[in-house]
């Protein structure tokens, strides 16, 4: 009896609490929200926040260096205008100080720079054909200069062309698309150590005049 009973008052003090009465508690987790821009690197870190979509980027948000089997690293550079402006603007200073590095890395490299215009920038008499723009022409040569007179990179290897407003990039019925359309395209390659048929992506080579 005495075994019966010392189990009963243990079983007694075990008794499992009552959980009915207590209420749920939900806790608010923070929102975070994070700006991102078209190359996926958050705007408030990114040094080249014009980068357009598709391009390969590094950490900072600039047009990554690649390379091809064979030859040197190639490198792009754009640059985006006011309108009627042929200004560099101080935000694509930096990276065109990158190109001039790939550039004296390798003596052999040279570069091409396209100049655009947006279609409310030109006459309707320059519209019609491709002729030659002053506007266009002075935005490649900022470019150009700039390579000459900060790097002293020598001017036969740089090749300027006139494109005006037939590489358009973006629809010209939105401020948005036409000044992605005022801009210089540049592309480094190094085509005497690799012979290749390689052809600039911004669609309007072949149809640019150089000057």
């Amino acid at each position: 009896m005495l075994v019966v009973l010392i189990s009963v008052l243990t079983l007694s003090a075990c008794q499992t609490a009552d959980l009915s009465k207590q209420t749920s508690q939900t806790i608010k987790m923070p929102n975070i929200t994070v700006s991102l821009d078209s190359d996926g690197v958050p705007d408030d870190l990114d040094q080249c926040p014009n980068t357009t979509e598709n391009v390969v980027v590094d950490e900072k948000g600039c047009p990554e260096i690649t390379s091809l089997i064979g030859m040197p690293p190639m490198m792009e550079y754009r640059a985006f205008f006011t309108k009627d402006s042929s200004e560099l603007l101080p935000q694509y200073h930096d990276e065109l100080d990158r190109v001039a590095e790939q550039m004296n890395n390798y003596d052999t490299a040279t570069i091409k720079i396209e100049s655009h215009v947006s279609k409310d920038e030109v006459s309707k008499a320059s519209t019609s054909m491709l002729q030659s723009n002053s506007l266009a022409k002075n935005r490649a040569l900022i470019v150009k200069n700039y390579l000459i007179l900060n790097h002293r990179i020598e001017p036969s290897r740089l090749t300027t062309l006139d494109c005006g407003i037939k590489g358009s990039i973006a629809p010209s019925d939105t401020e948005e698309g036409r000044s992605m359309n005022r801009r210089v395209y540049s592309l480094v390659t190094d085509l005497k150590n690799y012979k290749a048929n390689y052809h600039q992506n911004d669609l309007g080579s072949n149809r640019c005049i150089e000057f």
